[in-house]
């Protein structure tokens, strides 16, 4: 691992003189030699699901990893290439001057963005993650080490391979992106903080955390995606029954969909039943609180009795990311009740406020301590792609760095250049004859070294 390690640190020091145009031609390579190989990736894929699906009978894999693997189902393959396509076309983030200052005549200072350097990036299942975090890396100037998971083998092997081939006779060496096989390696990785820059860990609670624990490389990332609608006095019952939905049940395995659904006292005789019934027509789970599984068997006409779909939730099931088609629903007081709920149970992922009381949407936003808070939308938009990233390397609730889905600009950092002609400290200070600092912004500049 340690030589793996060094070739990814030497393949990072020649990205560095790596310029928007060669990098732009290997991305397009990128798109050709998986298109070629789409054939063999597709039974790659194939492969990996029948194992799956062995584990999944056994008890040993969940079904909500099994849901993420499949590469060939739908658009997905073609959105993944759609991807790397919008990433090309993204403007390169590295060489930016963000700061310029004139500190005396002759003496200029400059903050410029620069690749971070070797990117570990750790995740489970999702084969697609090998495509779009090779493509962001590339473009961000980065090299990278990739570890999957198990279950996914075959298919990231083949996507590998396919992104390996199209580095070939370009400016950017094969050694930019490597992947790793085998679990008990991940330890020995997060040893080498002399040559790994930046750990990025994408899976469960258990993944992250174990990462965070066992490394002194900074981490980017999420533990766990505890996201919440809460449904205001305010509200319009359509748009409520639309986005609270949409945040369950259009991809339940996803981290940014909806686990809690936190519905204002007001509203119980107008609103609840209609969601309620939206949510049980689409098979998902309630599990609801004790007033509002009263009101329910009293006040409404809704059989609850013996149905299998409903349940009188626990305290742990507001903690718990379901990543099914299972919610947990509760009843609040206020919008302040339900700011406290969010920032107490949630996990500072993404959390949406459905009302037509623009004051009520401000407070909320501003009160919710989370990387997306949204105003009548589906959580389920926190994406990089969505938001024109091109792509995302994860999802980070760091207040460090980078927040929220992390693309292109979440992998750069910065260095200071500063160009004197023969400048010394010892010129400037207090006194006869000594300089001062000008400190002037420099507003119009050529491009620099």
């Amino acid at each position: 691992m340690e030589t793996l390690a060094k070739r990814s640190k030497e393949a990072s020091n020649v990205l560095q003189h790596v310029n928007s145009e060669e990098k732009s031609v290997v991305l397009l390579k990128m798109i050709k030699e998986l298109d070629k190989k789409r054939p063999e990736i597709f039974e790659a894929n194939k492969l990996d699901k029948e194992n799956a699906d062995k584990l999944v009978k056994a008890g040993t894999l969940s079904t909500s990893l099994y849901k993420r693997l499949d590469l060939v189902s739908g658009d997905k393959f073609s959105t993944m290439l759609q991807g790397i396509s919008d990433i090309e076309k993204l403007e390169d983030p590295t060489g930016k001057i963000t700061y310029a200052n004139k500190l005396d005549e002759g003496l200029e200072l400059y903050r410029v963005t620069s690749p971070v350097g070797v990117l570990l990036v750790i995740f489970e299942a999702r084969p697609e993650v090998v495509v779009n975090i090779s493509a962001l890396a590339i473009k961000s100037g980065n090299a990278v080490i990739l570890k999957g998971g198990k279950e996914s083998i075959n298919t990231l092997n083949a996507l590998t391979n396919a992104i390996r081939t199209a580095l070939v006779d370009t400016a950017i060496p094969q050694n930019a992106i490597q992947l790793v096989e085998t679990r008990e390696k991940i330890k020995e990785l997060l040893d080498l903080d002399k040559y790994i820059d930046l750990v990025i860990p994408r899976g469960s609670n258990n993944l992250v955390r174990f990462v965070q624990e066992n490394t002194r490389i900074p981490v980017l990332g999420h533990a766990d995606g505890l996201c919440t609608v809460y449904v205001d006095k305010d509200a319009d019952v359509e748009k409520a029954k639309r986005i609270v939905l949409d945040s369950k049940v259009n991809y339940p395995a996803a981290c940014n969909s909806a686990e809690t659904l936190l519905v204002h006292r007001e509203i119980l005789s107008s609103h609840l039943l209609p969601i309620i019934k939206t949510l049980l027509e689409a098979n998902v789970k309630l599990h609801l609180d004790q007033e509002i599984l009263f009101y329910l068997s009293s006040s409404s006409s809704l059989s609850i009795d013996n149905n299998p779909l409903i349940q009188l939730c626990e305290n742990k099931d507001f903690d718990t990311e379901f990543l099914d088609l299972e919610i947990a629903v509760k009843v609040v007081d206020d919008l302040n009740s339900a700011i406290q709920h969010i920032n107490l149970h949630g996990s500072k992922h993404t959390d949406s406020i459905v009302t037509n009381n623009k004051e009520a949407a401000k407070r909320f936003m501003q009160g919710v301590d989370s990387a997306g808070v949204y105003w009548n939308a589906s959580t389920r938009f926190a994406d990089g792609f969505r938001y024109g990233f091109g792509a995302e390397v994860g999802v980070s609730t760091n207040k460090t760095h980078a927040r929220g889905p992390v693309g292109l600009e979440g992998l750069v950092i910065y260095k200071y250049k500063l160009f004197g002609t023969g400048h010394i400290v010892s010129e400037f200070g207090e006194g006869e004859g000594m300089k001062q600092y000008l400190h002037q912004k420099i507003d119009n500049f050529d491009q620099i070294l």
